[in-house]
């Protein structure tokens, strides 16, 4: 794990799993997650693996490699994309843009060595070259308005929740003193979790397809095929219904603690004992909503039952369709 340097800075209060090594907060939560909604600050991801596509093969071949088309992606370009098992599983989620002469790609912390390790066991005959760049370089992200400038050297992927920077480590603390407020990860994750995006390693396990959380629309490219796993996307997507999907959970503001990570969800009226409806993905206080969730359930789980999360009631808002 590496320690960021902006651990060191005044209020910083260390993160914990997955995101160890960066800020959760500098203290003040709600503040930070205003300011970062309102388009202000930056938030260090540094911790987050770097991995870099180099030579003229990089995008044709990781188009045979990955969910999403990118076999024609315009340098600047930002997208997503997924690697799947034979089985359509969902192994590696992918952040990447490409500048011309190397696709950059950022993914959760500590996967970057089990996805280096795939890239290069497909290299074959095709002329790229593949590296952990980890090491040397950080991404920071900027919110969606921001008006702070990045150091020369960088490479910018831009969507519309914000800049994903990706930038020599040494500039760290250069794009945070241009961009004057740090936020941490916490008020990022209140964020994401509103905004319904899962992510990989907490909305995930090891049989998770892409249709249950909605990735079909961001990260699978449907008109494609030659990757891994495409035959269950196209028979789940054509002639079923995923056995799970996932909800957005409203929380009981009552109960002092959140329901965590792989927390069971039930039906109201349900004993401790029945069999989960589902699981507690990830979880935050919003400073507009209050105690919120999202949860991977059965699909079919009635949308408009009232859960439990724990001991937390919870009113459910449909985020992928049964």
């Amino acid at each position: 794990m590496t320690k960021s340097p902006l651990l060191s800075l005044p209020g910083a209060v260390a993160a914990e799993a997955p995101d160890e090594g960066v800020a959760a907060h500098y203290g003040d939560l709600f503040r930070e997650q205003r300011a970062l909604a309102a388009g202000d600050g930056v938030v260090d991801l540094s911790h987050r693996g770097v991995i870099t596509v180099t030579g003229s093969d990089r995008l044709s071949w990781l188009h045979l490699l990955l969910t999403q088309h990118v076999s024609d992606l315009p340098p600047g370009r930002a997208t997503e994309a997924l690697v799947l098992s034979a089985h359509g599983h969902i192994e590696h989620a992918l952040y990447l843009v490409d500048d011309g002469t190397t696709t950059w790609i950022h993914v959760e912390p500590g996967t970057q060595g089990g996805l280096l390790a795939y890239l290069e066991s497909m290299k074959f005959y095709y002329r790229v070259e593949v590296a952990d760049a980890t090491g040397t370089h950080a991404v920071v992200h900027l919110p969606a308005g921001s008006i702070a400038e990045v150091p020369a050297g960088s490479t910018v992927r831009e969507t519309a929740a914000g800049r994903d920077v990706f930038l020599p480590r040494e500039r760290l603390a250069d794009v945070f003193a241009a961009a004057g407020r740090p936020i941490g990860v916490l008020a990022l994750e209140a964020l994401r979790i509103e905004a319904h995006r899962p992510r990989f390693g907490l909305e995930t396990d090891h049989r998770t397809i892409p249709h249950e959380l909605g990735w079909l629309e961001s990260a699978v490219h449907l008109d494609k095929g030659c990757y891994r796993g495409q035959e269950t996307v196209a028979r789940v997507r054509n002639l079923g219904r995923p056995p799970r999907r996932l909800v957005f959970l409203h929380l009981d503001g009552s109960d002092v603690s959140l329901p965590g990570h792989g927390t069971p969800v039930r039906l109201a009226g349900d004993g401790p004992d029945s069999r989960p409806a589902g699981t507690v993905t990830s979880s935050a206080r919003h400073f507009e909503l209050g105690p919120i969730a999202l949860a991977v359930i059965k699909r079919n789980t009635p949308s408009d039952a009232l859960l439990l999360a724990g001991t937390v009631p919870a009113n459910q808002e449909v985020v992928v369709e049964a």
